[in-house]
């Protein structure tokens, strides 16, 4: 039993444009150096680029994008008796979606493109079609985990 209190769950905030906790996630994902202004602007030009493409709202597409990207299961290393073993488990909904996230910027980052703005958005737009390199590691990470699924008792 711990002596000290459990850890409050901290609720993310909403951001003053959009109002959506979600975009909120994103831009603190985003932020390096703790420029969060340039964080900011980053995203809103992906997003106004994305309404520009699609012709649809943009927050739908991202909320599509990264419904599509979510993983359901996924492999943490376990050490069992000397050997280490990959071990599926199912991620909750907060922790997938940042998982999502991280994978959705690591994706737009490694594209070739001159800003970062319009490479984020494209990686939106084709993660929101099912395709792309986020969507390629979460199949890679369903596969692993379907592959491991022998060492699941050994949580």
């Amino acid at each position: 039993m711990s002596r000290r209190g459990t850890a409050e769950e901290k609720t993310a905030k909403s951001n003053p444009i959009y109002r959506n906790r979600l975009v909120n996630m994103l831009v603190n994902s985003i932020l390096k150096h703790g420029k969060k202004s340039l964080a900011y602007q980053i995203l809103y030009r992906a997003l106004k680029k994305i309404q520009q493409e699609t012709e649809t709202k943009p927050l739908s597409v991202l909320r599509q994008a990264i419904r599509r990207v979510t993983p359901d299961i996924a492999v943490k290393a376990r050490r069992v008796s000397g050997s280490t073993h990959q071990v599926s488990f199912e991620k909750g909904s907060t922790q997938g979606k940042e998982l999502a996230i991280r994978w959705l910027l690591g994706a737009s980052r490694k594209r070739p493109g001159q800003n970062m703005a319009f490479k984020l958005s494209s990686e939106i737009v084709d993660a929101a079609k099912g395709r792309g390199d986020a969507i390629r590691k979460k199949e890679e990470t369903h596969k692993m985990a379907e592959a491991n699924r022998a060492f699941a008792h050994s949580r």
